[in-house]
């Protein structure tokens, strides 16, 4: 995987990141969501390399990253934080500013970064994702249906690690010829890890508390972000079933939005990586 890029740890401080990093240009970002790590990336940032500095972190506490020690509020493991250690590791390997491309959770770390750190962010792109706050403002029986896991995981009297841990490959599934073989490999690795499991889910019961007030507290200050925004949904997941038009739902946080529907289950960069790097490329271009 990821012929011709660097692999290492980097500790900025706070958070010790595995990121593996190469190609030339402009440089990019990509976060991946749950319960990935970055080689979900694996076909998508080599076919990005020649254009773009491709940056691809395991996100804190997924992972081979470090793991924050976990708080009464969850606010180690909120999208605020993470974003600040994104930017620390980008300042680390030399870049001040640059696009951002994330995916399920880790595209509530890149516009959350792109919010708190607009100095720092070219572009954001958005894959599978609205707002947190937009989820929870939205939330019907059909999403409670649907999302169920959300509020399992956010809930703390019947912990849900316990639960995952008595059959990590069951809960989480994964599949070794879809993924690829390597990919998965990396994926099994993180899901079998306690400490992970356990970020994981801290990340979640972030969302419900830190992530959706720095959310609504943007919205009721009508903040907008500045950059322009590309969001992509997959056409085999939910996004559009929930929320109709999620350009529509975007306009209300952004100037500058476009976006489109691409063929695609929801891990969209390991099920259809051409279209999803050409979209990216003619966007960052």
């Amino acid at each position: 995987m990821f012929e011709g890029f660097k692999l290492e740890k980097v500790d900025t401080g706070e958070v010790t990141f595995r990121v593996r990093h190469g190609g030339s240009g402009p440089p990019l970002v990509l976060l991946h969501g749950h319960p990935r790590t970055h080689t979900t990336w694996y076909d998508v940032a080599p076919r990005l390399a020649d254009a773009f500095t491709v940056v691809c972190p395991d996100l804190p506490g997924y992972g081979q990253s470090s793991k924050p020690e976990s708080t009464e509020d969850h606010s180690a493991h909120s999208k605020r934080a993470m974003a600040r250690h994104i930017v620390a590791l980008m300042r680390h390997l030399g870049h001040e500013r640059f696009a951002v491309a994330g995916h399920d959770r880790g595209s509530a770390v890149a516009y959350r970064l792109a919010f708190d750190h607009p100095e720092a962010v070219t572009k954001l792109a958005i894959l599978d994702g609205i707002p947190i706050g937009e989820h929870l403002s939205r939330a019907d029986a059909k999403f409670a249906q649907a999302w169920w896991h959300w509020f399992f995981f956010g809930q703390l009297a019947k912990p849900a690690e316990r639960v995952i841990n008595a059959d990590p490959d069951a809960w989480y599934g994964g599949d070794p010829e879809a993924m690829g073989a390597e990919n998965h490999a990396d994926f099994l690795r993180a899901i079998h890890d306690p400490e992970t499991v356990h970020a994981m889910l801290e990340d979640y019961r972030a969302g419900l508390g830190p992530d959706r007030e720095a959310d609504d507290a943007d919205k009721a200050a009508g903040r907008k972000l500045a950059c322009p925004l590309l969001m992509l949904w997959s056409s085999r997941d939910d996004m559009a079933d929930l929320y109709g038009d999620p350009i529509a739902v975007w306009r209300e946080w952004a100037e500058d939005v476009r976006g489109f529907a691409i063929e695609s289950g929801h891990h969209v960069a390991e099920d259809n990586p051409a279209d999803l790097a050409a979209a990216l490329r003619e966007f960052l271009g």
